[in-house]
């Protein structure tokens, strides 16, 4: 199956950036992509987190869901919608989160971002929970491939790539794909993007694919990119610095099964 993480540099307006993510989710259908992933924020990269709460949808209702039901339906496509901005229980608050969509158009799972991004060296502060309110669960889906091959993929966002129990809670529960929608700094990428992305792959016996913002964005902020498709023993097959761009690489089910039987680490279970 050819899976791609889609990189983009959102900005302010929220049709601008839809129009960007469809020409890349045509481009992606074009070379043969059945799963198609968007990075965080893919909607809007705001001027301020608060902009964020003039955006929030509600669950099944709103333009930026009609636009990725749409596009899956018209390209026959399994889109994994980055984050969008969805109503919770607080006026000050959202939840980032990640749908779902399969080629028929229909909503097939969600997933509200859980670990919450905090950052502070002096010169860029970040704090997510101040307009984000966070998620609590795990949350996975299964797809058919075009070849009739059954895949598990295991949802999580940016931030949550710090915290390795995520990842073998969706092994455990037979992922045989993570996808980690993002928007790193370019501080934070810099450092730790490539490292942590191999290292869950390794860990997890698992395909990684990150697609993330990369680039200098309207407002100033310049995030990390290098959006990546990752193999179960670590190689990278495809990546991108920074710009728009369909990073696309083959998840064979063969490969991944001779992987973990020939290092059967997930069936060690100490805790």
């Amino acid at each position: 199956m050819k899976a791609a993480a889609l990189q983009m540099v959102s900005g302010l307006q929220v049709q601008d950036n839809l129009q960007q993510a469809r020409r890349l989710l045509e481009d992606a259908a074009a070379q043969g992509v059945e799963l198609a992933a968007l990075p965080e924020y893919f909607c809007a990269m705001g001027a301020r987190d608060t902009d964020k709460l003039a955006l929030r949808e509600a669950l099944g209702e709103g333009a930026i869901q009609d636009f990725l039901a749409g596009a899956a339906r018209d390209l026959g496509l399994w889109i994994v919608g980055g984050t969008l901005p969805l109503r919770c229980g607080s006026d000050r608050h959202v939840r980032n989160t990640t749908l779902v969509f399969s080629p028929a158009g229909e909503r097939v799972a969600r997933y509200d971002k859980i670990h919450l991004f905090r950052f502070d060296n002096g010169r860029e502060r970040f704090d997510e929970a101040a307009v984000i309110e966070a998620g609590s669960a795990p949350v996975h889906f299964d797809m058919a491939a075009r070849d009739g091959s059954a895949w598990r993929v295991g949802l999580s966002v940016c931030y949550d790539l710090r915290f390795p129990e995520l990842y073998r809670a969706h092994a455990r529960a037979g992922a045989d794909v993570l996808l980690v929608p993002s928007a790193f700094t370019h501080t934070t990428g810099q450092a730790h993007w490539d490292v942590l992305l191999r290292a869950r792959a390794v860990e997890n016996l698992a395909y990684v694919i990150a697609p993330a913002q990369g680039g200098l964005h309207e407002n100033g902020r310049r995030t990390w990119g290098h959006s990546m498709v990752v193999e179960p023993w670590g190689q990278v097959l495809a990546q991108c610095a920074e710009g728009p761009a369909v990073v696309a690489g083959l998840l064979d089910a063969a490969h991944l099964k001779q992987v973990r039987a020939q290092l059967p680490a997930l069936d060690h279970r100490v805790l």
